[in-house]
């Protein structure tokens, strides 16, 4: 029954689900999990106590399992409490598709809803299943680490800042633990420990009995044993704590303490904005974030966390941001200057901010746009060129700071005459990577068909996503992976949140060529009181920014509003023009520039938008962001690439290993004018034993039998009699074969040269060849087996080494001490 060994694998288990903790709430997952895993041990348990076949064995494993599903999460449906009936059967899936339609609506954390809950137990009791089958059934313990090592990759996928440490600790502790158990057994299959005789240091007397502990005395492990510890010890601490010295490995510096406070530059790394956007969305508390205070009238605008810049063709991020000492912020520091406003009209607003101090990992300060100053204690930093702050180890959870912001207000008017933008603001914000679906440029084009400006263009796309193209607010839907999900969104769905409507608004207005970018952050949240505000984890938002120039960065809102949309996003002024042209909802509807302003009427001009690039939508489209990776299809090559080289490694040793082995009988060169000679004579038993070996390989990678039993001459005939060799392979057969013969039994040399040796090898190669079927042939040649082997033996030997050091250093001390 292997009692022992179930137990240890129901703890491994367990110990390894522990990694799934970021994913819930609450802990009750675990409990779930744990009926889960001794359903499934005692199912183990009863099919080797009736000795079962290891599938039948499964079988009962997955049986338990159902089981206690059915007793736990519907009993009452069920036969008698717990035997499944069509009736429990149908709840249990029905509770499934609701767990999964709630995993997918939540981010993680998730709550613990009954589908949630059984979903979790269901994962886990597959896991110990597969475990108890590897481990307990089949005694295979090793390859039990795989369905163990599953469950850490889904929170590593799904969350942005994996597994802790400990919880990683505990699990590889659970597997070492059964490989110990696995190990015991193994050993104690043998029998009883055997014990050695020391021989007493006084003789007795005679007719004296021994003194205990005289002769008994079992084999000194402790050091074997020692060892072990040591090496499992040495795994666990390598494994927890390199990464976390590795400072491109941890945002925050070595096990952060780093905080990049040197003078260096240091590459900023941050969890992914979107995740955490999704997950402040869907909370189910709608806890408050922060409060501020602003002397502005109305509010300070939207408060801005993140500026994503780059598109690769499924995601938007932002590029890596390279912080050093001299982006530090400081009272006294006022910050850059906003790109590209220098017509706009600007008003200061002050804002004071308070985070709770139940925010945690907040790394970007929420601000205003454009900050031109702030306040705030710990070690926070400015990107140039995006105005984000953020700091490399300190969080804003708790914090107060002060924001001084310069506030554009760009008429219409301004941005329909914008100038021409800079050559680098182009670009880089119009970048859009190849692989975008056509379907997506021609209904950029269609929806902003007629348009005459820039704005006029960014106006209809805003009005398509709110009013005539037929989209719907919906935050159960998930957030995009891929370019198919975009199209998906943009052509079929037509269901998202704040995400999809403006990275689809963003890429359209890039495609158009239009600079664009996502903001994130949150919107102005309520008034609570005149001046003071409130933002809650609802409020988060995602909206895309376009470059006018004269006017810099400006806010558009393409998300549906209020109790069918984002509840407290509102569309800018300029945004919302109330003179139309006529023509129906698809007609031109954003204004002409504004006459009554000479300088913008001076920069306006009708004859098309100020940021199409001169190639048009589709030279726009074809632009590259520069580190973007060019081609989609560029990793599909480099791994096709690595694959090849690999799969040429043994084909590569093979021809090295053949190479050598004749190059040992090669003469030396002839040696220069006035030298001595050199002279070696030819080694007749080494010219034999090389075509020996050679002959024995290509046996091996044509998939002949070799028996090592066999005299040369032996196997020479066995070999003639199956390949049917002509008479010019049998007779390269039998000098090969006679050549070693002599090497090995006679004094007598065989006279053969080594190049007719190599010559007869060759040929019986070619015949080797021609007596098996093309699969074969082809494995002799990219995948000798003869290479796998020698490299297995190499591994095994180096391995053997290995140990054999670990032992003389175990033993190093206790030499020491008896010296």
């Amino acid at each position: 029954m292997r009692i022992r060994m179930t137990v240890m694998a129901g703890l491994a288990t367990l110990a390894g689900s522990l990694g799934l903790y970021p994913l819930f709430e609450k802990a009750g997952w675990f409990w779930a999990g744990f009926g889960a895993v001794l359903a499934v041990s005692g199912g183990g348990l009863l099919a080797r106590r009736l000795r079962m076949p290891a599938l039948v064995g499964l079988l009962f494993g997955l049986a338990s399992l159902l089981l206690y599903l059915n007793l736990v999460y519907a009993a009452d449906e069920a036969w008698l409490v717990f035997i499944p009936s069509p009736e429990s059967v149908r709840h249990l899936g029905e509770l499934a598709d609701e767990g999964w339609r709630a995993a997918n609506r939540y981010a993680a954390p998730v709550p613990l809803v009954p589908g949630i809950a059984m979903l979790a137990a269901a994962g886990i009791g597959l896991v110990a299943v597969l475990v108890d089958l590897l481990a307990v059934r089949l005694r295979r313990t090793a390859p039990a680490g795989l369905p163990l090592l599953a469950m850490y990759s889904v929170p590593a996928a799904v969350r942005e800042d994996g597994v802790g440490w400990l919880a990683f600790g505990v699990g590889a502790v659970g597997f070492l633990a059964l490989l110990m158990a696995d190990a015991r057994e193994r050993v104690g299959g043998w029998g009883r420990t055997v014990t050695t005789r020391r021989r007493p240091r006084e003789v007795p007397m005679a007719g004296a009995a021994p003194a205990p502990g005289d002769y008994a005395e079992p084999p000194d492990a402790s050091a074997l044993a020692a060892s072990g510890r040591r090496i499992a010890a040495g795994a666990v601490a390598v494994a927890v704590l390199l990464p976390a010295a590795i400072p491109g490995l941890h945002p925050r510096g070595v096990f952060g303490l780093g905080g990049g406070s040197g003078r260096g530059t240091q590459t900023v790394t941050t969890p992914d904005p979107l995740v955490s956007l999704k997950r402040e969305l869907t909370r189910l508390d709608d806890s408050v974030v922060l409060t501020y205070k602003t002397d502005d009238p109305e509010s300070p605008g939207y408060l801005r966390l993140y500026s994503l810049d780059r598109f690769d063709g499924d995601r938007w991020t932002y590029s890596p941001l390279k912080s050093s000492s001299r982006d530090r912020l400081s009272d006294e520091r006022t910050l850059p200057s906003p790109p590209g406003l220098t017509v706009a009209p600007v008003h200061e607003v002050t804002t004071r901010v308070h985070v709770r101090p139940e925010v945690r990992n907040m790394t970007f300060l929420p601000v205003p746009y454009a900050p031109s100053q702030v306040s705030i204690k710990g070690d926070w930093r400015v990107h140039d060129q995006s105005l984000m702050i953020y700091s490399l180890r300190d969080s804003a959870g708790g914090r107060s700071y002060t924001v001084k912001s310069l506030l554009a207000e760009p008429t219409a008017g301004q941005l329909a005459g914008a100038g021409a933008s800079p050559a680098e603001i182009v670009s880089h914000y119009t970048a859009v990577p190849r692989n975008v679906p056509q379907q997506v440029r021609n209904l950029a084009a269609t929806v902003t068909a007629g348009s005459a400006s820039a704005l006029s263009q960014a106006v209809k796309l805003q009005r398509w996503f709110t009013l005539t193209g037929g989209f719907s607010y919906d935050l159960t839907a998930p957030a995009p992976q891929r370019g198919s999900d975009l199209v998906d969104f943009l052509l079929h769905s037509k269901r998202g949140y704040c995400e999809q409507y403006a990275a689809a608004m963003a890429l359209m207005a890039r495609i158009l060529g239009i600079p664009s970018r996502v903001a994130m952050g949150y919107t102005p949240g309520s008034e609570v009181k005149p001046g003071e505000w409130v933002v809650r984890s609802q409020d988060a938002h995602a909206w895309p920014e376009l470059y006018f120039e004269g006017s810099g960065w400006v806010r558009f809102e393409p998300t549906p509003a209020g109790a069918g949309g984002q509840g407290t996003a509102v569309a800018p002024g300029y945004s919302r023009p109330a003179v139309s042209t006529g023509g129906g909802p698809e007609s031109e509807v954003a204004p002409e520039p504004d006459s009554s302003s000479p300088a913008d009427a001076a920069t306006a001009t009708p004859t098309g938008p100020r940021h199409r690039n001169d190639e048009g939508a589709g030279g726009a489209a074809g632009a590259q962001d520069e580190g973007s990776g060019g081609s989609s299809a560029a990793p599909w090559l480099a791994g096709a690439l690595l694959t090849l080289l690999l799969m040429g490694v043994p084909m590569a040793l093979r021809m090295v290993t053949r190479r050598r082995r004749w190059a040992a009988l090669t003469p030396p060169p002839a040696p220069a004018a006035g030298a001595p000679p050199r002279t070696r004579a030819p080694d007749p038993a080494g010219a034999a034993h090389a075509a020996w070996r050679e002959m024995h390989a290509d046996a091996l990678d044509h998939g002949l039998e070799w028996r090592a039993s066999d005299s040369p001459r032996a196997t020479a005939r066995r070999l003639g009699e199956l390949l049917e060799l002509d008479a010019a392979g049998a007779q390269a057969l039998t000098r090969i074969a006679r050549a070693e013969e002599l090497a090995r039994y006679s004094r007598t040399r065989s006279a053969e040269p080594p190049e007719r040796l190599r010559a007869d090898v060759r040929t019986v190669r070619e015949a080797f060849a021609s007596s098996v079927g093309r699969r074969a042939r082809w494995r002799a040649r990219l995948l000798p087996p003869s290479t796998v082997a020698q490299t297995g033996s190499a591994l095994r030997t180096a391995l053997d080494r290995a140990l054999d050091l670990t032992a003389r250093l175990n033993e190093l001390p206790a030499r020491l001490r008896r010296r």
